[in-house]
Order: structure tokens, then C-alpha cells, then sequence
């Protein structure tokens, strides 16, 4: 049975569930990939200040991260965070067939997961918690940090390596899960492991002109003597290496793994030239 504490926060819930369904769309709509959150984190950092939270724009030294505090007295202080990054290539409109939100490519950003849907849900138990505590006289703090580029492991841990993390009684994580009885609560009851991330890059400074020697093509064919090995060569060795390597590694299943990507370089807008960089 719900305490009267409970049932003022899911009362706040229930008055606020058609602004939770907006705000969704809202941040659905901006379809801002990792560390390009700028409307999303300007949208939250406005939202939280008219609900009286202080707020720290850019926190941890990232842009599109911020950091808001409310305190109802001397108490505990109790965490929750929001995430909002959207997936490149996922373009998707708000609508039951397969299309790209209006003037957007399916290239453009959208979201799948939906962090749109995990960061208002989140914040809709911020706002929920906050009522009860000031309905009952509740005394803590509650701290809220925006997280941008969850999927490329990005602000927790600088924020985390910052001290913003510090302090806490507790960090509330919400990520519901698709499979019943789960659906309307964590599936852990401990969060995920821990996750590694490193970008690999390859330089080629001096590509290889061997191509142009006595009697080849003269200076105006010199693109054409510019060729391998090429930064795009060392990259695709790697990745069809670790490719090789993960099969003879364990476990193949199950919750870990190697994902790689190959981040495309913004100066690859030549077919005669060699690249100049690679990463993955």
C-alpha cells in the first residue's frame, strides 16, 4: 500500500503525464546525436529552472551537459539523470511506417532507444519526488545531471572523474525494459558493468609518391601519384584484425562484447586524394 508520500508523487504524475508525453516529443523532434545536444540540454536547463532547481550550464567542462540542484533542508542527496543523444542514420517522424521526420534525410539523427523517452521519464520522477518531498516536509537534496553522449560512454564518466557524482546517498537510474513483468521498471538491480571506449587514430602525414618517378606523370597529374598505404589502409587492417580477434575471445554472448565503428573523417570529400586521417 502506497504511503501518503507515494501517492502525492504518483498524483503529480498522473496531473503532469500529457506535459511528460510533449516534452517527449519535443526532445524526439530535436534528434541531437552525441555531444551535439544543444537544444536538448537548453531545453532541460529552461525546464528545470522554472521548476526552481538551480542549474549548471555546461558542467564537467561539456557543453551540452548540465548539473541542477534543489534542497528541501539538510538530508540525504539523491541523484537522477537524463539523457538525450540521439542515433546518427535513425531518422524516424512520429508516425507508424517508416519515414524521416519533415526536411531530414533518414541519415539525420532520431531516436531509437529512445533517450528522448528515458531523460523526460526521468525527469518526470524529479519532478514527482520533489512535490512529495515539498508536500511532507520531506528534508534532502536532489541533484539532476543532463548526460550527452551516452552512446559513445561519453559524459559519465568525466562527470564522475569531476566529483558531480559525489556526495550521493543514492543514484536513481530509470531504464524500463521491453519483456514483461519488466516493462515498467529497471531490469537490473544492479546497474550494467563497466565500458571501455578508445578511438584509434591513423595519420598519413606524407602519403607514399613512389607512382612519380623519372618520366611518370608531370606536376598536374600529381594527385594521381599519391597513393597508398593511405590512413584508410592501417584502419580497415585493424578493423578486419579485431574483427578476427573477437571470435577466438569469450564470452561470444551475452552482455559483453567489441563493437567498433568507423568514425568517417570530415576531410574525405576527394577521390584523388588519400586520406589524411582515420579513426575508429
Amino acid at each position: 500500500m502506497a504511503t501518503s508520500a507515494q501517492a502525492t508523487a504518483l498524483a503529480c504524475l498522473d496531473g503532469i503525464q500529457p506535459l511528460l508525453s510533449a516534452w517527449t516529443r519535443t526532445i524526439f523532434d530535436f534528434g541531437e546525436t552525441a555531444w551535439r545536444e544543444y537544444q536538448s540540454a537548453a531545453w532541460y536547463v529552461e525546464r528545470l529552472k522554472r521548476e526552481g532547481f538551480s542549474v549548471e550550464e555546461g558542467s564537467g567542462g561539456m557543453p551540452t551537459a548540465f548539473c541542477a540542484h534543489w534542497t528541501n533542508g539538510p538530508g540525504p542527496t539523491i541523484g537522477m539523470y537524463a539523457e538525450y543523444d540521439a542515433v546518427p542514420g535513425n531518422c524516424q517522424d512520429a508516425v507508424t511506417v517508416e519515414r524521416p521526420r519533415p526536411g531530414l534525410s533518414e541519415h539525420a539523427g532520431g531516436h531509437t532507444d529512445p533517450h528522448s523517452g528515458l531523460g523526460i521519464s526521468s525527469l518526470g520522477g524529479l519532478l514527482a519526488t520533489k512535490a512529495a518531498m515539498q508536500h511532507h516536509g520531506i528534508s534532502g537534496t536532489l541533484r539532476f545531471t543532463g548526460e550527452p553522449a551516452e552512446k559513445v560512454r561519453g559524459s559519465k564518466p568525466i562527470h564522475a572523474a569531476k566529483g558531480y557524482y559525489d556526495g550521493l546517498a543514492g543514484m536513481i537510474s530509470f531504464h524500463p525494459f521491453y519483456m514483461l513483468p519488466l516493462c515498467n521498471t529497471a531490469r537490473w538491480d544492479t546497474h550494467c558493468g563497466a565500458a571501455y571506449a578508445m578511438i584509434y587514430r591513423f595519420i598519413c602525414d606524407q602519403p607514399e609518391r613512389w607512382a612519380r618517378a623519372a618520366g611518370a606523370a608531370p606536376i598536374p597529374q600529381a594527385h594521381s601519384a599519391a597513393r597508398a598505404p593511405g590512413a584508410n589502409d592501417a584502419l580497415l587492417m585493424m578493423y578486419m584484425a579485431s574483427k578476427a580477434l573477437r571470435d577466438s575471445m569469450l564470452p561470444h554472448q551475452g552482455g559483453w562484447s567489441i563493437s567498433e565503428a568507423i568514425l568517417t573523417a570530415g576531410q574525405a570529400t576527394a577521390d584523388n586524394l588519400p586520406a589524411g586521417l582515420a579513426e575508429i
